[in-house]
């Protein structure tokens, strides 16, 4: 085992990056395969539903595989740099896929959950990275691996209401709205205790929990984006086409939290800026 993880490097991505993009795009190709007019119930349906489903699973297994067997590598969370969370987001974007379609049965959200993922993980092809053992003080902290990891589950859910609110602008399906609602609400919980968690790590690393540094507010207003949408859904306001832009609105906030400050000047002596 250990020999193993020796020889899983970050040159060895590729390999299973493109081993999951096949398994899930042929996962994303059954689940097309199945008519809309089949009867759910119907063998034809079930085992073209079935073969989807492990297809997906198998990308899956894939993705997490090199993701345990590169941190037992590395001897640390591939939390630290831009490329190591592109690796988890291109992960979770395959999981909010798989849960999207095993839930709801759109057909079509494995295919974009799988080019989502493809867009991630072919950056991290070409732009490899020098990964080591090395963590920075700060980064020590028992906060820094739950911060980090429950910011991503949200991102690639989140995206996932992103790509209901592009297919809802051009569909009537009324199912569609009710699982951007499910996923916005995973999504925002699990947003909300990264931002929470921040702020404890924040306290205990640099001494104060919220200095309105540039990924600071943009969190915030990625976080006030997603809960007007909510509050507008319970109220019952807005049209679906209003709706459907004010998530993806909320999903260009959220990369501009993600990695669009990177580029800002005011932003290039934060704690916050991965390298690139």
């Amino acid at each position: 085992m250990e020999m193993i993880c020796d020889m899983v490097t970050w040159d060895s991505f590729i390999w299973f990056g493109i081993s999951a993009v096949i398994l899930s795009a042929a996962g994303a190709v059954v689940s097309l395969s199945a008519n809309d007019h089949w009867s759910l119930s119907s063998l034809r349906y079930r085992r073209l539903r079935s073969a989807a489903v492990l297809l997906s699973s198998a990308a899956l297994f894939v993705m997490t595989a090199y993701v345990v067997l590169f941190w037992i590598s590395i001897g640390r969370p591939p939390l630290r740099t831009m490329g190591e969370t592109r690796l988890w987001y291109s992960l979770f974007a395959l999981l909010a896929g798989f849960f999207t379609y095993v839930r709801w049965r759109f057909r079509w959200i494995l295919s974009f959950s799988t080019v989502l993922a493809t867009v991630f993980i072919v950056i991290n092809i070409l732009r490899p990275e020098i990964h080591d053992q090395t963590l920075m003080p700060a980064l020590q902290s028992p906060w820094f691996i739950p911060h980090v990891t429950v910011y991503m589950f949200s991102y690639s859910f989140l995206g996932c209401t992103f790509l209901l609110a592009l297919y809802g602008l051009f569909s009537s399906k009324a199912d569609v709205m009710g699982a951007a609602d499910t996923l916005v609400y995973i999504g925002m919980a699990f947003l909300t205790f990264g931002m929470l968690s921040g702020c404890l790590w924040a306290k205990e690393a640099w001494g104060h929990y919220w200095k309105w540094d540039p990924k600071e507010t943009w969190a915030l207003v990625t976080w006030l984006s997603y809960m007007l949408y909510i509050h507008m859904r319970i109220l019952g306001a807005g049209s679906r086409k209003s709706l459907c832009l004010l998530l993806i609105f909320c999903f260009l906030c959220l990369q501009m939290c993600w990695w669009g400050v990177n580029y800002l000047p005011a932003a290039q002596e934060s704690i916050h800026v991965y390298n690139r």
